[in-house]
């Protein structure tokens, strides 16, 4: 079908049932066709949270091939993929780890079950393909818009809108920040500073402060980059020698309030901590909020006054800093375990998040220091990342499910948008200055930008 600017067109589309389904399933669908122990799938579910099964399950590794890929990927960062490998210098040291002989006996294990799920054994999957019911009603009434990217290598795990309306990515692999202009589909491409040559490359966090400079996470690269979208340079900050080992992984950067106090957080996953850059000084602080071994701290979100408000993925909880005094205090989620891992902090200082191993989009509400969770309807999402819009409404993305989750905490009531292809979705940003909302979502797995515009 040809479409001309400024122009619709239509087309009856008649639709046949697919012969290859395994095209279409999501991780979820996959998790759930899956035969096995929960135990057996849960080996499993780690993995996908940064690429497809679908890598796995048309494989044709027997369990003694799986054995050395498991090892050699445990090597790899979380940033790597198979078009653009890269390897750890060093495991981080906040966590603690298993001995070795339990490491090889787990591997075994998943090897065995990884070799009964794939083609090694036979053409077709013995076992039968499930799928999640279809969007219906108001979930279809939606638009997709797919911008590609100039290289196949770029995965942009973080997308965010400037005020001036550009797309801005970041690379997970490669020091690249990017600029697309939805306008037109073009696409303006900056190198990053490397500062550690011998580290792997990739920005996680993404965010911009006040005056619209963007803040970048520059992971094992072990410091911050600052952009200046007028001048087009950057800036950067390094950890200082002491704290800047091979396992130092800044993936976090809050720079929503420095305009309080001139001072950015940020997070180390390496060590587990939370530290706070002093802009102007170039001085870091550390903050550890535990001991050794230490739960996995993931995000870092700053309040009105500037506090520091950190995600603890590896438990159920969330925890602040004080700006003023460093005092550190610990709030339990109503969900044990429920893995909180990004989000934002709304004009009302409320903290909203995704409980990624808990099913469900929670809120904190700072000032009262209450709680409030909301079940997502479809298990297995695994909600990565929230974001509230101008309306009230909440968004945020099903990781294993392509879902666009939105959310009208009023009622209680969600709608789910399912993505087109496969997205492995991580960040996720609403454009206010349109009507309704758009949201904006990086496709780590497709090598583009998906803007979605519900049409209602």
């Amino acid at each position: 079908m040809e479409i001309t600017p400024h122009q619709t067109a239509t087309a009856d589309v008649k639709l046949r049932r697919t012969t290859d389904l395994a095209s279409q399933l999501t991780n979820a669908e996959w998790l759930a066709s899956f035969p096995g122990t929960n135990e057996q799938k849960a080996s499993v579910r780690n993995c996908t949270h940064c690429h497809t099964l679908a890598l796995v399950t048309r494989s044709t590794h027997d369990a003694a091939g799986f054995v050395p890929v498991l090892a050699r990927m445990s090597d790899y960062p979380p940033l790597s993929f198979p078009l653009m490998p890269q390897k750890l210098l060093a495991r981080r040291i906040g966590g603690g780890e298993d001995p070795l002989e339990g490491r090889q006996d787990a591997r075994r294990r998943q090897a065995d079950y990884l070799s009964s799920l794939n083609l090694s054994s036979a053409p077709r999957w013995g076992y039968e393909l499930k799928t999640l019911p279809r969007p219906r009603g108001s979930a279809t009434a939606v638009v997709y818009t797919e911008y590609d990217l100039p290289k196949r290598t770029r995965q942009p795990h973080d997308v965010i809108l400037d005020a001036d309306g550009m797309a801005w990515y970041a690379s997970f692999g490669e020091q690249i920040l990017g600029k697309l202009d939805p306008r037109t589909g073009k696409v303006q491409e900056y190198d990053v500073p490397v500062l550690k040559p011998r580290s792997p490359t990739g920005i996680l966090g993404l965010r911009s402060d006040k005056a619209g400079d963007l803040w970048l996470g520059l992971q094992f690269q072990g410091g911050v980059a600052k952009f200046d979208r007028h001048t087009e340079r950057f800036e950067t900050w390094s950890l200082p020698p002491e704290l800047n080992g091979d396992h130092v992984q800044v993936n976090q950067v809050g720079p929503g309030r420095r305009d309080v106090d001139g001072k950015v957080w940020l997070q180390d996953a390496g060590t587990y901590t939370v530290l706070r850059l002093d802009v102007a000084s170039g001085k870091f602080e550390t903050f550890e909020p535990f001991r050794i071994p230490r739960p996995n701290i993931y995000d870092v979100i700053p309040d009105s006054q500037n506090n520091g408000y950190f995600t603890v993925f590896g438990r159920g909880d969330l925890g602040r800093i004080d700006a003023k005094t460093g005092r550190i205090t610990i709030h339990p989620t109503p969900t044990p375990r429920s893995g909180p891992r990004r989000g934002m902090m709304d004009s009302q200082d409320r903290l909203w998040f995704g409980e990624n191993h808990g099913d469900r989009i929670g809120m904190f509400d700072t000032r009262t220091e209450r709680f409030q969770e909301w079940v997502v309807p479809t298990p297995e999402s695994w909600p990565y990342d929230v974001t509230a819009d101008a309306n009230g409404d909440v968004w945020a993305g099903g990781e294993f499910t392509d879902r666009v989750l939105r959310l009208d905490p009023r009622s209680g009531q969600f709608t789910e948008y399912l993505l087109p292809k496969p997205t492995n979705i991580r960040r996720v940003f609403v454009d206010n200055s349109t009507k309704p909302v758009t949201f904006w979502v990086g496709s780590n797995h497709g090598a583009s930008i998906i803007k979605l515009e519900p049409l209602n």
